[in-house]
């Protein structure tokens, strides 16, 4: 059967047509802010009083942003409140873009692990106490002036510090009662007191990927409401 040339015009036009909506561009491009490197760490909630989310570690390549891995995360027990707000002792999560400053852990660095990487020993402790000048520091010894009572020895913590990165919250100058020692760690028996958590083979998988020449970060936030991750 021959087609007229009004309905091969009609043909030819619903060829051309979307077939449905455009793709929403993936999280990275659709952040305020990704800090200028070309790795990022998305830690993603759908709502401030949830407890778990979704962590995605994603790698800038020909100018378009790749998903490198992904894995179930969560947060502080009381859920996750702006980085600038929140008080220290409250158990939320600070949302926010934030620099990465070092690995470490209670076991060996896992294989292909190229960020600066710590070993936990006896003597290290993570310095909490507002009055002292190791705020918010990785203090080994612990200082006379760091109440033991307000820092966390951190080999205690042997499962949940196994490995673990330092999230750059109130870190580069510290306030006293923002809160110390936010780390993305290895998850524990449930929430976390405000840092964000994964599963053990995740934590190797990031420190395999993570590469300090491509400045990773990691942003922290909810789907939507003012601490969209996507604001930072």
């Amino acid at each position: 059967m021959r087609l007229g040339a009004a309905a091969l015009a009609s043909v030819s036009l619903l060829a051309l047509a979307p077939s449905g909506p455009p793709p929403v561009a993936v999280l990275p491009s659709r952040l305020a802010d990704t800090g200028g490197g070309s790795q990022i760490l998305t830690a993603e909630a759908p709502r401030e009083s949830a407890t778990s989310g979704t962590l995605t570690w994603w790698d800038l390549r020909g100018g378009r942003w790749v998903r490198a891995g992904s894995a179930p995360a969560r947060f502080g027990a009381r859920g996750l409140v702006e980085g600038g707000a929140r008080r220290q002792g409250t158990n939320t999560t600070p949302t926010g873009l934030y620099e990465l400053p070092y690995a470490f852990g209670t076991r060996a660095a896992p294989d292909g692990t190229s960020m600066r990487y710590r070993r936990v020993n006896q003597d290290s402790w993570w310095c909490q106490d507002n009055a002292s000048r190791s705020y918010n520091r990785w203090a080994e010894p612990r200082p006379a002036d760091c109440r033991a009572g307000e820092s966390e020895h951190l080999i205690a913590y042997e499962k949940q510090y196994a490995y673990a990165l330092v999230i750059g919250f109130n870190y580069a100058r510290p306030v006293r009662g923002r809160g110390a020692g936010i780390f993305l760690h290895v998850d524990g028996s449930g929430p976390t007191a405000g840092c964000v958590s994964v599963p053990a083979d995740a934590m190797r998988r990031i420190l395999a990927w993570a590469d300090p020449a491509r400045r990773p970060h990691i942003a922290i936030g909810t789907t939507g409401g003012t601490t969209a991750v996507t604001r930072y």
